[in-house]
């Protein structure tokens, strides 16, 4: 017995996606700005490294130490990398639905409206969020396993600042850190603004508010983080 097709009901509707592009730009919103917070507050725990070999490393000891007895030794690291991992789950997944939706929604044209710059960033955001993605392999593997030959053959456990230093002063190891930098900080400013437009914050001033507090922690994370291997390689921190 053979079947045969049915045409759709005239007045159906298509299925309903999992996850709504309002939702989805929503928690890619919050998770983004996660992500902010924690690269502002870690370019402010970097810079720790100026008050000397002694400081950095007590510092990088107190964020292994917070909240002990109540929670084990480095448990507040590891919460806070289980927190970041859920947030880059949904931040990457967010990203690849919009933009395909994204695509298959305007076909070959590209979005209006936006201004030269606006529109070099946002259709940059997927290839800065691979480079950033790249970078956070190499810099764990580099700083906080010291897996060879990601880390120097010095890499010693607990020993911070002289990790950070010897890493460093590879001039292809500082490089790509400047470069990641340089990227993470463009993704920052778009990333940001984007967030609290999708967050509500569409009136003109508020805008020019998010604009203004964009611009300043890209500018900050930039010039805080790429400081340090430009102090190495320049003899300044040794």
């Amino acid at each position: 017995m053979t079947t045969v097709d049915r045409p759709p009901t005239a007045g159906t509707s298509p299925p309903r996606p999992m996850i709504s592009n309002f939702w989805a730009k929503t928690i890619m919103a919050i998770t983004g700005l996660i992500f902010a917070a924690f690269v502002f507050v870690h370019m402010y725990g970097n810079l720790h490294i100026y008050y000397g070999a002694q400081a950095f490393d007590e510092y990088a000891h107190w964020l292994r130490t917070l909240l002990e007895p109540l929670l084990p030794y480095s448990g507040v690291l590891w919460i806070l990398r289980v927190v970041l991992l859920i947030c880059l789950v949904l931040h990457v997944g967010c990203a690849v639905l919009l933009h395909v939706r994204s695509r298959q929604a305007r076909g070959p044209h590209r979005r209006p409206g936006l201004r030269r710059t606006e529109a070099w960033l946002a259709r940059s955001m997927l290839a800065s969020g691979v480079i950033i993605g790249l970078f956070v392999i190499f810099h764990i593997l580099d700083l906080t396993i010291g897996l060879q030959p990601a880390a120097t053959d010095v890499f010693t456990h607990g020993a911070a600042y002289a990790n950070l230093v010897a890493s460093f002063r590879r001039p292809l190891v500082a490089a790509f850190y400047i470069l990641a930098m340089l990227v993470l900080s463009a993704h920052l400013a778009h990333g940001i603004w984007a967030a609290a437009n999708d967050l509500g914050a569409t009136g003109k001033r508020l805008r020019q508010v998010a604009v203004i507090v964009a611009g300043l922690v890209a500018l900050a994370v930039c010039v805080g983080n790429i400081s340090i291997p430009v102090m190495v390689l320049t003899g300044g921190l040794q």
